[in-house]
């Protein structure tokens, strides 16, 4: 499970295996090219290599790959991480996989030019653009990119959706007598110090994503997160707001009975926990239904170039999206994998239930919403 990450979708234990944080220095000369002199670091697509064969093979050259920031039982990662590690023989170092996705950019901007900087990025949407914006992204087009749904990839490739979902309510049935399915309900007294975030809006993907959720269901809109703040204040203020950030751990000592995240992160839970006595219950809030997705980028300045490229081509590969969704996320190419008939239906099936078509803020507006909360959160919450 997954605590402040990105949230994004929610937090996680276990690492596959952490970076030495006191490895620093200078990364070593690349020698990612092919015969012909063609350099992974600028590569813009695998054909632009000179094909999956010449990436494969400096990929392995390679060895390693650097990722950050993501929970093996956060979407399904773990499956990913080990599947990639097996198809291609590649090692992935994860460093700090509870951080959020501001913990990701750091990362880039402070490590530039050092070989302990992460390869690739997993990004709440907002800090993907904001990222692409600093230009600390590489152009990349994986094999399936005109597959990827319009509005949801920069036309240049340094970032595309991923995998996504939508803002739940998950709620320990065993703690909580009667489970809050509407954000209007956590507003009732019987919640008190019970209601928590997945991390703080200001850093965290699936925290920013309940602040817009709360905003809808405020009567607030894409352009206006503010009602979004208002609640949080609201609920702060008559005492059901718990700072303390949700993880799997929090959860399981009945510190935070009832946490806002993505659907598939509570809905992961509910199957982790069952083991655990937990009964978890997962609901999509009616009054404040907000979607979205994680983006995929790689860093410009990689210190493992092909093998950064090469993980693009396996997460977004029938094998990677199909990992995303028995994770109970929603895969960014679900909707030409169902009509292709390559779609894990078995998985498909088991998502949490939601009506109507999601729609989306635009870049205008995530940039705006996260001002907005970047000067308003603390005092929200504050007191």
């Amino acid at each position: 499970m997954s605590q402040s990450r990105t949230a994004v979708l929610t937090g996680s234990l276990a690492v596959l295996a952490a970076l030495a944080l006191s490895a620093c220095g200078a990364a070593p000369d690349n020698e990612s090219t092919t015969a012909d002199g063609k350099n992974a670091a600028t590569a813009t697509s695998a054909a632009d290599f000179g094909g999956m064969d010449a990436l494969v093979k400096a990929a392995k050259k390679e060895g390693t790959l650097h990722a950050i920031a993501l929970p093996r039982d956060w979407a399904n990662y773990g499956a990913l991480i080990d599947g990639f590690t097996k198809k291609y023989g590649i090692k992935i170092t994860d460093e700090n996989p509870d951080g959020s996705s501001q913990d990701e950019i750091n990362a880039v901007t402070s490590r530039k030019g050092q070989d302990r900087a992460p390869d690739v990025l997993d990004l709440g949407s907002s800090f993907a653009l904001s990222a692409a914006q600093q230009g600390l992204l590489a152009p990349y087009k994986v094999a399936s990119f005109d597959e990827i749904p319009e509005g949801q990839k920069d036309p240049k490739g340094q970032w595309f959706n991923d995998y996504g979902g939508y803002i739940s309510i998950g709620c320990d049935a065993k703690r909580v007598k009667a489970c809050p399915t509407t954000f209007a309900d956590l507003l009732k007294p019987q919640y008190k110090g019970q209601v928590a975030l997945n991390g703080n809006p200001t850093k965290s993907g699936s925290a920013f994503g309940g602040v817009y959720a709360a905003a809808l269901a405020g009567k607030g809109s894409f352009d206006d997160i503010q009602p979004g703040l208002d609640f949080f204040a609201e609920l702060k203020k008559n005492g059901n707001y718990t700072p303390v950030e949700s993880t799997p751990a929090t959860v399981e000592k009945g510190e935070t009975p009832i946490s806002i995240d993505w659907d598939y992160l509570n809905a992961g839970y509910a199957d982790e926990f069952k083991s655990k006595g937990v009964d978890w219950k997962v609901s999509i809030p009616s009054d404040g239904q907000f979607a979205q997705y994680y983006s995929q980028a790689i860093n410009k300045d990689a210190p493992h170039p092909a093998a950064a490229r090469l993980w693009q081509e396996y997460l977004y590969s029938t094998e990677g999206q199909n990992l995303w969704l028995k994770g109970y996320a929603r895969p960014a190419l679900m909707t030409s994998m169902e009509s292709a008939g390559t779609l894990d239906k078995t998985a498909a099936a088991k998502l949490p239930q939601v009506s109507g078509t999601p729609s989306f803020p635009t870049e205008a507006q995530q940039s705006k919403a996260k001002t907005v909360i970047a000067q308003g959160w603390a005092k929200a919450v504050s007191g």
